[in-house]
């Protein structure tokens, strides 16, 4: 029995030892990789778009891209989403933060590229908007993120929300598509 549990990975009882890095085990390390490249890319794309807003567009009328439709309009958001929670700054920090430690946990057992960059994405875009929190005025973790992307009759938000946004919509499909973190593909 002992032979067919060891092919198949069946942990033996009371075996508490870490399981040994096998065949796939650069295939790991290609996908973290993914996932820091992806959440490097967010996070400078975002902390340069936000650089740029605030010295050329702050303090300055809106610009019209698409007529009416859209408008880069320079605004600090102490708030989340449409401004609410404004007096909550500090909780928003602490939920970037915490998310950003979730998504280096999971990494762990990282093996699928979709979720890579899922996961990449969530992490570049909690990184610029807690940037924003710790480093920009009021204060440290009281900061107002920097929104300037204005389409008519809606939020106005930042590249690192869009990446935020994108990241969840891909895991909700993955998930939805049964892929795990680790590659594997479960139905329910």
């Amino acid at each position: 029995m002992a032979e067919a549990e060891r092919i198949i990975g069946t942990p033996e009882v009371g075996d508490d030892a870490e399981p040994q890095p096998g065949p796939d085990a650069p295939r790991g390390r290609r996908r973290i990789t993914a996932l820091l490249v992806v959440a490097v890319l967010a996070y400078l794309v975002d902390l340069g778009s936000k650089m740029l807003v605030v010295a050329r567009l702050e303090h300055q009328p809106p610009i019209r891209v698409l007529g009416d439709l859209l408008q880069f309009n320079a605004i600090r958001n102490p708030g989340a989403a449409f401004g609410f929670g404004e007096a909550f700054t500090i909780i928003f920090t602490c939920i970037a933060a915490t998310v950003i430690v979730v998504i280096v946990r999971l990494a762990r057992k990282l093996y699928s590229l979709p979720w890579a960059i899922a996961l990449g994405l969530l992490l570049g875009g909690a990184l610029g908007n807690l940037t924003d929190r710790i480093f920009r005025s009021p204060g440290v973790f009281r900061g107002a993120v920097v929104d300037f992307i204005a389409p008519a009759h809606f939020a106005v938000f930042n590249l690192a929300d869009s990446a935020i946004v994108c990241g969840g919509i891909l895991i909700v499909l993955l998930s939805f598509k049964g892929l795990d973190p680790d590659g594997t593909v479960h139905k329910d």
